[in-house]
C-alpha cells in the first residue's frame, strides 16, 4: 500500500497502523450528505433540503433505515426518489444494508424545507 492509500484508509477508518481491518459504523454526516446528492427533478434542491426526510436510523451493523415522503401522493418521481436515496446511502463506506420506507403521515408542507431550500426557490 503506498502512503496515499495507507492516509485515506485512516481517514475511512478502515485500516490500523496494526494492519487490521477495522469496520466503521458509518457517520451520521456521511448518510446525510449522501441523501443530500439526490435531487428532485421537479425543483432544484435536493430531498433533504426539501424537508423530504423525516428519519435515518443508523444501526451497530451498518444498517441504514430511512422515512422519507413526497412533496404529493402522486409524485411523478415516486418510484425514482426512494431508489435514488437508497442507492446514494448504500454507496457510503460501512453501510451494509438500506432500507427506504415513504410515508404519507405527516403530510409534508413547505414549512418543513430548510432557509436555503426557501432561498433557492424564492419563497421568504
Amino acid at each position: 500500500m503506498n502512503d496515499v492509500t495507507n492516509e485515506q484508509a485512516r481517514v475511512d477508518g478502515t485500516w490500523t497502523p496494526e494492519g487490521e481491518q477495522v469496520t466503521s459504523q458509518p457517520s451520521e454526516g456521511a448518510v446525510l450528505d449522501a441523501i443530500a446528492t439526490v435531487y428532485d427533478p421537479e425543483i432544484p434542491v435536493n430531498v433533504y433540503e426539501l424537508g423530504l426526510i423525516y428519519a435515518v436510523e443508523i444501526g451497530d451493523d451498518g444498517a441504514i433505515a430511512v422515512e422519507m415522503t413526497l412533496t404529493a401522493p402522486g409524485c411523478p418521481s415516486a418510484q425514482e426518489l426512494p431508489e435514488q436515496v437508497r442507492e446514494a446511502v448504500a454507496a457510503v463506506p460501512g453501510v451494509t444494508s438500506v432500507k427506504v420506507d415513504v410515508v404519507w403521515d405527516p403530510s409534508w408542507h413547505p414549512g418543513l424545507m430548510s432557509e436555503d431550500a426557501r432561498l433557492a426557490l424564492n419563497m421568504f
